[in-house]
């Protein structure tokens, strides 16, 4: 890790920039992937799955006897935390749910909103150097609640051929029949245009590597909705004099051996602090098998002290984090000020981990700074909010002339003859 010492302001977008590649080669890979499948449909996705994941599939649909199998192989005790986690996440996305409320904005003039299911979504679950069996609950359980009438799930295969059990075990605990043996560019590729077995979906959900997140964001342009421009992990840690540093360094690990790309920083009002975490850091990097992939990391990752809360404050919202740990004793006063992050971890014992799991939020979240304008997945995610009104008679002639004078005013005629003919009707 990079350490830096009271930076000034004007340093601190430098200091904290996310690890970057260039994505106008990548871009031009993806969007050839896209128009294949979009073109060649089952071939094309057959194509690339021998070619990018070295798997020849007779048929990429996962059978009711391969769901059979995996739950019946699948660890007890697995099961039981996925269960576990299941539930919390279920109960905390149950309770946003929202009744639809009729608001009588003037006498006679009735408006309400409700929430309708996205008829068709299309959940990608990552399954290369990690499967995220994980995320199939924080997508399946919300899509589930919002009544989406069509699940679909795409995930890359193992070399044998087979979705990993703790996938597939997820996903038939939630309820998703529509199993998919696709990962990369050409899941989100099937999903978005659909082929002779994938269906076509209206918004595509979930985490991935550059060349998904490329994906979904080309198809994005073309109209098909996702659940955000989500990039590579992230944490920020913020630390003081009542922080724990073997606790600091385990959540700093538990996110930087995501991937390569990960980034994780460390802000902290202690300057002896960071000296603690690093030795923590050497001592459990050791033992990591995951090793490689959080050094590389953590070469791209900083620590930086701040004089006071004040400025450590100012640099969080600043840098907006995908994941925000605030290991301190006041975490949840401190946290009042907080504007910008994806999901806040609060005190010494609240690991980002136990997001990430089955403490009940959602792990989908902003990154990249997107935290500024972007929430996490919720089931809102999986909802439309359409508006309606109905006015009576009464209720046209408390509204019809303020509608008439606006309609005038801005020269649209045929607006204010709508009100107009009514109310002559009326008189």
């Amino acid at each position: 890790m990079k350490i830096y010492n009271h930076p000034k302001k004007s340093t601190w977008s430098t200091i904290l920039e996310r690890p970057t590649m260039d994505t106008s080669s990548l871009e031009a890979t993806v969007q050839t992937v896209l128009q294949d499948v979009k073109t060649n449909g089952d071939q094309a996705v057959k194509k690339y799955t021998f070619q990018f994941d070295k798997v020849d599939l007779a048929t990429a649909k996962v059978s009711p006897e391969e769901v059979e199998i995996a739950v019946d192989q699948l660890d007890t005790e697995l099961k039981a935390a996925i269960i576990t986690a299941q539930e919390n996440i279920k109960n905390f996305h149950a309770k946003q749910s929202t009744k639809v409320e009729v608001v009588e904005t003037m006498p006679g003039v009735r408006c309400w909103r409700k929430n309708v299911g996205i008829e068709k979504v299309g959940l990608y679950i990552p399954g290369g150097t990690a499967p995220l069996f994980s995320t199939v609950l924080m997508l399946g359980i919300p899509a589930k609640l919002a009544d989406c009438k069509e699940i679909v799930l795409c995930s890359p295969p193992q070399k044998d051929g087979s979705i990993h059990p703790a996938i597939l075990f997820a996903a038939n605990l939630v309820g998703i029949t529509q199993i998919f043996k696709i990962g990369g560019v050409q899941a989100v590729a099937a999903m978005a245009y659909g082929t002779e077995t994938v269906p076509q979906v209206f918004k595509i959900f979930g985490p991935g590597n550059q060349y998904v997140t490329a994906a979904k964001q080309l198809i994005n342009k073309e109209g098909i909705a996702i659940d955000m421009p989500a990039g590579p992990s992230e944490v920020l840690v913020y630390a003081d004099e009542s922080s724990n540093a073997d606790f600091v360094a385990a959540d700093l690990l538990s996110q930087a051996e995501h991937g390569i790309d990960s980034q994780v920083v460390l802000i902290s009002t202690d300057i002896a602090f960071i000296p603690k975490v690093q030795k923590a850091l050497a001592r459990q990097l050791a033992i990591l098998p995951r090793q490689a992939i959080a050094e590389q990391a953590l070469d791209h990752s900083v620590a930086v002290t701040v004089k006071d809360k004040g400025v450590a404050l100012d640099i969080i919202n600043e840098y907006a984090p995908e994941h925000l740990i605030l290991a301190t004793d006041d975490a949840l006063a401190f946290a009042e000020n907080i504007i910008n992050a994806g999901s806040v971890f609060l005190g010494h014992y609240t690991p980002e981990s136990v997001g990430d799991y089955a403490s009940g939020t959602n792990h989908t979240l902003p990154t990249n700074g997107f935290a500024k304008a972007y929430s996490g997945v919720s089931l809102d995610s999986f909802v439309k909010k359409i508006t309606f009104q109905q006015l009576s008679a009464e209720g046209l002639q408390n509204l019809g002339p303020t509608v008439e004078k606006m309609a005038a005013a801005e020269e649209l005629q045929a607006h204010k003859e709508a009100v107009s003919i009514r109310l002559k009707n009326l008189s």
